[in-house]
């Protein structure tokens, strides 16, 4: 396997390639850097006739607090989203779509801070498993735009949906269960031998079947249409980029740095960075 500068890649059990996101000093901030190697490895998973199923967690105190802000996210994308109004919120859609559509099932394992773009990876994934206490949401509505990704009313109907994006409050791991972000909640110190167990178990199918079986479900989303809906949802994050809120947002961070901003913008809520008590 290759080196990696910003992911760790192991097997622990057989058949199944964990990639792990090795940014904590940063919260595994999904920077393009990061996320060209997420999902080359991915990729080569997918590639490798000894692997059936890939794992995505974070190193550290969470799975990811989101995109890289502190970077320019139109260079060095991972691949290639054609410009122009909206390209970010459209390349995002097409990556998560890239994982959406590979052959092999793919599980996130989530602790701690799932936020932003950390919940976009997680929900491209076909299995995800949290800690019972990790905390979960979308609070850049608060003060940027709604998700790239707006993934939120189709795992979890409207209602939830819509509390969600009118507070950017976060749910909990337990909650993230029962609203149907989450297949299921677990202890933290469970959390690991748990999700390697369901990896096992679903790498026992044969790889030319689970495809197939993978790709059903897939199908009937489509029908739905929940891939039409998501594209449609970056035109909406795009038109929020314009509003005088985002802008002066994007303006207070230019000027007093992302940390400021964020207390800034969760300053009334008593939430994130300015909690009493928080895990990260």
């Amino acid at each position: 396997m290759s080196d990696y500068q910003y992911i760790l890649v192991d097997e622990p059990v057989e058949r199944v390639r964990r990639l792990t996101l090795n940014r904590p000093e940063k919260r595994n901030a999904l920077s393009n850097a990061l996320r060209t190697e997420l999902f080359a490895a991915l990729e080569a998973a997918d590639r490798d006739d000894a692997v059936s199923v890939a794992v995505i967690r974070g190193a550290g105190q969470c799975f990811s607090a989101g995109y890289d802000l502190g970077s320019n996210n139109r260079e060095g994308q991972p691949f290639y989203t054609a410009p122009g109004l909206a390209n970010w919120p459209r390349h995002v859609v097409e990556g998560c779509f890239r994982i959406w559509d590979l052959a092999k099932p793919v599980i996130a394992q989530v602790h701690g801070h799932c936020l932003a773009g950390g919940t976009e990876l997680a929900v491209a994934c076909d299995l995800v498993y949290v800690a019972d206490d990790a905390m979960i949401g979308y609070p850049a509505v608060r003060s940027i735009s709604p998700p790239d990704n707006q993934s939120f009313p189709w795992l979890m109907g409207m209602r939830r949906a819509m509390e969600l994006m009118l507070t950017g409050d976060a749910m909990s791991g337990t909650e993230a269960a029962a609203f149907g972000f989450a297949n299921r909640a677990f202890p933290l110190d469970e959390l690991e031998g748990r999700v390697l167990e369901m990896a096992a178990r679903v790498a026992k199918i044969p790889s030319d079947l689970q495809q197939i079986n993978k790709r059903a479900v897939h199908r009937q989303m489509d029908a739905m249409g929940m891939r039409a809906g998501i594209r449609a949802g970056t035109e909406m994050q795009a038109l929020a980029m314009s509003t005088e809120t985002t802008r002066a947002w994007v303006a207070q961070i230019q000027t007093r740095g992302l940390n400021s901003a964020l207390t800034s913008r969760d300053a009334t809520f008593g939430d994130g960075r300015t909690a009493k008590t928080t895990s990260v």
